[in-house]
């Protein structure tokens, strides 16, 4: 069967959304001053548009069934979950207990390397970068006043340690993304993908040591924590890493934060029902991305844009491996483009579910690959979220926390390696 060369045409919506969004960030000098909903509003009403050979009816009717196609809608209710989640674990102080205990639990002479690990363990237990910059950014830079270690290296390992827990989190929006949009488990990617980034992270520690040898004291003062309140993350981690459903495990960590806090006195029934409707909340914005992307996708699939791709990449590349790097290139640069990893992986995701299935490659995989790269570039564009918030608690500018986010760097070369080295296997 001849492969259709499909249509340029069709990915004008993708276009627009790109040049819509930069040129609102650069305008206004912030890439966070307007929304991302209404650049990709705009590109919805222009693959829309574009088609005049169908009616608007017809148009309208394709846009609504991508919005509403089963995954979307699926990975939507997790979004749910996993925000409630967040925030009742949140309420019942579980972060707070999982920054004391790791910041009580540091080796003298080792305080840079401590904080980079503990920020792997609360990343990975909270499922949110931004959430373990802000918990330890404060603390990094008191260690960094005590010892007069440099503010630059304390505060790059808060980052990396916190993508390193934003690409392999169970409860992490690129993981619910990626596995979602791929068809593959939680379990599965995040036993492929913690093979892969375990070497980074492992040199990224050895490299902290070195540079801070001998420079380190231990902190003064008492963290209190408390063992109880951290239940819901490991909870959780266990459940998900022996493959339970993920509307399971999300469930059974809001009932299980929401009885430590009711118990421990955190708060009430009604602060409960207020926590988890918080939560809910801060997820609202990436739902709707979610539906008006999926409706963005199915309308280029329909235009052509989906078969273009398919038949550029089937020409110019001849193999599993460049298919691969061909979906890395393109997480990558939607990433730099929106300074969103979750937002990336839900463009591309699709795209590359497409390329997979044309080129017979491992869900897993592709999820890993999407979820890697997305990860990679995240923690090291000096205008997204993670650094602009890191920047903004040390008080110092964040290209001058890029020279040492080792991790993130690591991170790509560890992904590349597996794409290039590791046998690709065959798929039933």
């Amino acid at each position: 069967m001849e492969l259709s060369k499909g249509s340029a045409k069709g990915l004008i919506p993708l276009a627009v959304f790109v040049v819509t969004y930069l040129t609102i960030a650069i305008i206004a000098r912030n890439f966070y001053a307007v929304s991302v909903i209404i650049p990709f509003l705009i590109a919805a009403l222009s693959g829309i548009i574009i088609n005049r050979g169908r009616s608007l009816e017809d148009k309208v009717e394709s846009f609504c069934k991508g919005a509403g196609e089963s995954n979307i809608i699926l990975m939507c209710l997790i979004f749910v979950l996993a925000g409630a989640f967040a925030e009742v674990a949140k309420a019942a102080g579980a972060v707070e207990s999982t920054v004391n205990l790791g910041i009580t639990l540091l080796p003298e002479n080792l305080l840079v390397t401590g904080i980079f690990i503990i920020a792997c363990f609360i990343s990975i237990s909270i499922g949110t970068s931004m959430g373990t910059i802000a918990a330890l950014t404060p603390i990094a830079t008191g260690v960094s006043d005590k010892t007069g270690i440099a503010l630059t290296i304390i505060v790059g390992a808060v980052v990396g340690g916190a993508m390193f827990g934003d690409n392999l989190s169970m409860i992490s929006d690129t993981t619910i993304a990626a596995t979602r949009t791929q068809g593959c488990k939680l379990k599965d990617k995040f036993k492929m993908n913690f093979k892969i980034v375990l070497p980074a992270a492992i040199v990224t520690a050895i490299l902290f040591t070195i540079l801070t040898s001998g420079q380190g004291m231990k902190l003064d003062g008492t963290y209190k924590y408390n063992i109880i309140k951290i239940i819901p993350y490991i909870g959780v981690l266990i459940a998900a890493i022996a493959g339970m459903n993920v509307l399971t495990v999300l469930s059974g960590g809001i009932v299980l934060a929401g009885g430590i806090g009711i118990f421990t006195g955190s708060f009430g029934i009604i602060g409960l029902f207020e926590s988890m409707a918080k939560g809910i909340a801060g997820m609202s914005e990436l739902i709707i991305i979610s539906l008006i992307i999926g409706g963005i996708v199915e309308l280029i699939k329909d235009n052509g844009g989906i078969d273009y791709i398919l038949y550029v990449i089937s020409t110019k590349i001849k193999s599993k491996r460049g298919a691969e790097i061909g979906i890395a290139a393109l997480v990558s640069l939607v990433d730099i483009c929106t300074a969103n990893n979750t937002i990336a992986i839900i463009t591309v995701g699709p795209i590359a579910k497409n390329i997979s299935d044309k080129f017979n490659l491992e869900p897993k995989r592709v999820a890993g690959i999407l979820d890697m790269f997305s990860c990679v570039f995240q923690g090291l564009i000096p205008y997204g979220a993670q650094l602009l918030l890191a920047s903004s608690l040390a008080m110092i500018s964040p290209f001058q926390i890029m020279g040492s986010l080792f991790y993130p760097y690591l991170m790509g070369i560890s992904a590349l390696i597996y794409i290039m080295v590791f046998p690709i296997k065959e798929v039933e």
